[in-house]
């Protein structure tokens, strides 16, 4: 029941005239319909009871990973969650590092006080990067004392040798050494950014996000000439959403809606039941979008990127500020395939939480949209 992000092929892709003509009647969700959902969350529930009946220490196939993605995706059984993330870790590092992931990913997300003590223990024997920065960050959320950034630096440099050539352990390394209030405080004006020319006559969409990024609130607007584009009654024309991902480490190992720069590059339909049949916007970073392909150039600009032509993109006083480079570290890193997107996942499961009534995603920006839970139509979608 992953609510991931991913693009499966073959897709429909979506020009302009055809965006503007469509209209809700257009679109059918029946994993939002009353009995699609129910299946879908009858189908998650039950791996997740079949995970919670293994022995201790026993997971033949594989399965504790995506029962607990199940876990936050439905946001149930966390008590439960905890203790499945305990049996894994004795033999975590037996495992490969897609079920390392997984199980780590959960720790940060939602255990990251109770777990911290094991974690600590087997950080060393973390031989991978993504998985090595997603316990590091862990060890950081349950104590960020100097001690522990210490420790944390210390064991990376042993692991790893080369770590000043790894996009994650380099972002790492800026992380543990930097004070984020300081950051903050020393953050260039954003009107440089709002009056940055990004390339003559085309328009530019903003996302704006509070400092967690676990809140709905209307942060997309889009920009043309200087200008924020505005609706016909005046009012600046901008689409609520959620840049939250599930779990949230992944905004730390796969850089999900990575920051701060990056190209939309065309629209499409994802086959993933939980964005839904709505058209997405497909955004790219830089190493994933060529240098010519990332400024919509009709030259053949082959060559590499690196900080200098990132930074060429971006306003004087923002270019030596090094959280903006985060989408080309994770370019370098291999990120893709960042969508903006609408959802068909039942906003209930999260009532209560801060982000509420936005839906998590893999790390996409996601909008809300309303389906019927009979007549499985979009009722009304604002993405």
């Amino acid at each position: 029941m992953a609510s991931g992000c991913s693009v499966l092929q073959p897709e429909k892709r979506h020009s302009p005239a055809e965006i503007a003509a469509y209209t809700t009647a257009d679109f059918l969700a029946p994993i939002a319909s009353s009995a699609g959902e129910l299946a879908a969350r009858n189908a998650a529930n039950s791996k997740i009871q079949e995970a919670i009946s293994l022995p201790v220490g026993v997971d033949p196939n594989n399965i504790l990973p995506g029962a607990l993605w199940n876990i936050g995706f439905l946001n149930v059984e966390k008590a439960a969650g905890l203790q499945l993330v305990r049996n894994a870790l004795p033999t975590l590092t037996e495992k490969d590092a897609s079920y390392q992931r997984g199980i780590l990913s959960a720790a940060y997300t939602h255990y990251a006080a109770e777990t911290a003590p094991e974690i600590q223990t087997l950080l060393a024997r973390i031989a991978t990067p993504r998985e090595f920065a997603i316990a590091a960050y862990t060890l950081q959320r349950a104590d960020d004392s100097p001690a522990m950034r210490e420790f944390i630096l210390a064991t990376m440099r042993n692991v790893f040798t080369n770590w000043q050539i790894e996009p994650r352990l380099i972002r790492l390394n800026q992380v543990l050494n930097a004070d984020l209030r300081q950051v903050l405080a020393n953050r260039p004006p954003l009107i440089d950014l709002l009056r940055h020319s990004y390339g003559a006559g085309k328009p530019v969409v903003f996302s704006f996000q509070r400092q967690d990024r676990q809140r709905f609130w209307s942060g997309s607007r889009a920009w043309r000439r200087w200008q924020f584009v505005r609706n016909a009654d005046g009012t600046i024309f901008n689409v609520a959403h959620l840049a939250m991902p599930l779990p949230i480490a992944r905004h730390h190992h796969q850089w999900q809606h990575a920051g701060r720069a990056f190209t939309i590059i065309g629209a499409g339909t994802a086959t993933n039941k939980w964005i839904g049949p709505t058209p997405y916007l497909e955004s790219q970073i830089p190493v994933e979008a060529t240098l010519a392909a990332f400024a919509h150039s009709e030259d053949k600009n082959q060559n590499p990127w690196t900080d200098a032509a990132y930074e060429a993109f971006l306003p004087q006083s923002w270019r030596g500020y090094w959280p903006f480079k985060e989408a080309l570290l994770a370019g370098q890193a291999g990120r893709n395939e960042m969508l903006l997107h609408g959802t068909t996942i039942n906003s209930d499961y999260y009532r209560g939480a801060s982000f509420y009534p936005g839906t998590p995603s893999a790390g996409c920006l996601v909008a809300m949209e309303y389906w019927s839970k009979d007549m499985v139509d979009c009722l009304k979608a604002i993405s």
